[in-house]
């Protein structure tokens, strides 16, 4: 395989049991399965280009799991199965034993390092769903062994072994039980990580964070890389309401000064996040040597400034399409320091996402398309329902305990208390769910426990989202184009976490080492590529892989 322009590659006959020196996993937050195709007019020849054209390049790629989350599919991802195995059902989940909202990754038997003190005393918000997580990060919470543990287990822990992002959810879950993770802190604007990964820094991160790298865009603004005419999309497509401390719906977007409460922030909105993030992992590569061992190592990069600006602005917005346009210099940017470090030749390179997006409703409504809704989250629990809980069950309100996407958790103590039957329940609560116009499913747990659900695609992809100490007591799916679009308070153009094919659909790419240029349309899902990675290592699956190993990658 060779980049074109200024990066020339020397082909190599490779014997049969050569093993790559490097896994380089990049995964895009929110990269739709047709985005790449759809914007590649404008991208360069090294980046996205040379994966799409001299990659063996999966276009018909589909999540089989109901609630596309950003967790969900980052586990997904690393260890080749639905949430129904691996639990990770949702960025938080209701955790009966601690009576509260859990976040997916958080773990208070480990505190969070920061460059101070030592312990980084920063509050993550997850907006979705207006959740303050604990203190302390962890993989603990992931119920499968990933590739990375096993890449570990078959290398009796020599392979290194690490995953950057700017979310920390993106990171931990790539890098797996055994691996090294670190992402972007919005309170110290740098990388951080926790005590589970180590107790003090190395010092090349240190002298990483001590450049205060992130202060270089103080006072400067994101504006269009490319002349307005050359853009697939033009300024003046339908408007949303979007002001966020200053990010307005019209370039350019100021970053403020970097004493700005909202200043890092503004960093992971934009192009910026994914800059700071490519140059962390480029310079970890370097001072970690990797691809210099005896056995493979591994290097998880997952960007995460598309899955932002797409929630702000909608797939279908200068935004979105500039923000690719970049990410594509990135890339590109990150290939030729893998190739300067280890060798493109000798690095196998896997490219995906973790969900993809809905258009916003005003792009769809200006197409004339059917009109999408956006959902009152108010709705979930209408009048008509508690007057059902009251009169035929004898409950109040407190019998229903939250909504956290995608599922409504009802307070079991109560129900008991009350000596009514949970299932009934459940099954009251999704009928009268069932009459509010904009919800298409209500799925109570009690009918997937005892596979009491329509045999449709729909149906198994929420039953892959099932697992029993997670999952709430009633699954709500909304219509397509149906969302809430209120982030933390905040009004948004769009956001993912439906089982319908929009969410579900991403591109799945090899490249690299030994990997022929194909184009394949046959229907896939990225739980394959696990496994695969796995048969091309000759080394065992992770623990509850359900995916298949890929022929035309495994065949070359």
């Amino acid at each position: 395989m060779a980049l074109t322009g200024a990066l020339i590659i020397p082909m190599t006959s490779f014997a049969a049991d050569q093993k790559p020196k490097l896994v380089l996993q990049i995964t895009v937050d929110a990269l739709r399965g047709d985005l790449l195709e759809r914007y590649k007019a404008n991208f360069g020849d090294d980046g996205f280009r040379y994966l799409m054209d001299d990659g063996t390049y999966y276009t018909n790629a589909y999540y089989q799991h109901g609630n596309t989350e950003t967790i969900v599919g980052h586990v997904s991802l690393a260890t080749g199965a639905p949430p129904s195995v691996h639990g990770m059902v949702g960025n938080v989940w209701y955790d009966r034993n601690k009576e509260r909202l859990v976040y997916n990754v958080e773990d208070g038997n480990y505190d969070m390092l920061s460059s101070g003190a030592g312990v980084n005393k920063d509050t993550e918000i997850d907006p979705t769903q207006k959740v303050a997580t604990k203190d302390g990060r962890s993989p603990d919470p992931i119920l499968s062994t990933t590739f990375s543990d096993e890449l570990a287990i078959s290398s009796n822990g020599a392979s290194k072994i690490f995953s950057v992002s700017v979310k920390d959810r993106g990171a931990i879950s790539l890098g797996g039980h055994s691996g090294k993770a670190f992402w972007f802190s919005k309170a110290e604007s740098e990388f951080v990580t926790s005590t589970y990964y180590y107790n003090e820094y190395p010092e090349w991160v240190t002298a990483w964070n001590k450049q205060k790298l992130a202060s270089q865009y103080s006072g400067k603004r994101w504006e269009l890389s490319l002349p307005p005419e050359q853009y697939t999309l033009k300024e003046g497509n339908p408007d949303y309401k979007v002001d966020l401390a200053g990010f307005k719906r019209t370039f350019p977007h100021p970053y403020g000064p970097a004493s700005y409460k909202y200043y890092s922030t503004m960093l992971t909105l934009s192009p910026a996040g994914d800059e700071l993030t490519e140059n962390f992992a480029s310079t970890l590569l370097k001072k970690e040597n990797l691809g210099k061992g005896k056995f493979t190592d591994y290097l998880a990069v997952s960007f995460s400034a598309n899955d932002y600006v797409i929630h702000m602005y909608g797939p279908t917005s200068l935004e979105a399409e500039d923000n690719l346009i970049r990410l594509d210099k990135t890339i590109t940017k990150l290939l030729k320091n893998v190739d300067e470090q280890v060798g493109l030749e000798n690095t196998l390179i896997v490219l995906s996402a973790d969900h993809g997006a809905p258009e916003a409703p005003a792009v769809v409504n200006a197409l004339g398309a059917q009109q999408p809704a956006l959902f009152d989250q108010k709705k979930l629990i209408s009048p008509q329902l508690l007057t059902r809980l009251k009169t035929e069950f004898g409950l109040s309100e407190d019998a229903i305990r939250l909504y956290a996407q995608p599922y409504i958790y009802l307070n079991h103590d109560v129900i008991k208390k009350k000596g009514v039957s949970l299932e009934k329940v459940q099954k009251a609560v999704a009928e009268e769910l069932l009459k509010v116009k904009g919800i298409a499913y209500a799925v109570t747990s009690s009918d997937i426990e005892k596979n009491q659900v329509p045999n449709t695609h729909t149906m198994q992809l929420v039953k892959n989202n099932y697992y029993p100490t997670r999952s709430g007591d009633v699954y709500v799916v909304y219509q397509p184009r149906n969302f809430i679009n209120d982030m933390g308070g905040l009004t948004i153009a769009s956001t993912h976490g439906s089982p319908w094919r929009y969410d579900t659909y991403v591109p799945v790419i090899f490249a690299g080492y030994n990997i022929d240029d194909e184009k394949v349309n046959r229907e896939i899902t990225p739980y394959d590529i696990a496994p695969t990675l796995s048969s091309i290592l000759g080394i065992t699956q992770p623990s509850g892989a359900t995916g298949n190993v890929l022929t035309e990658v495994t065949s070359n």
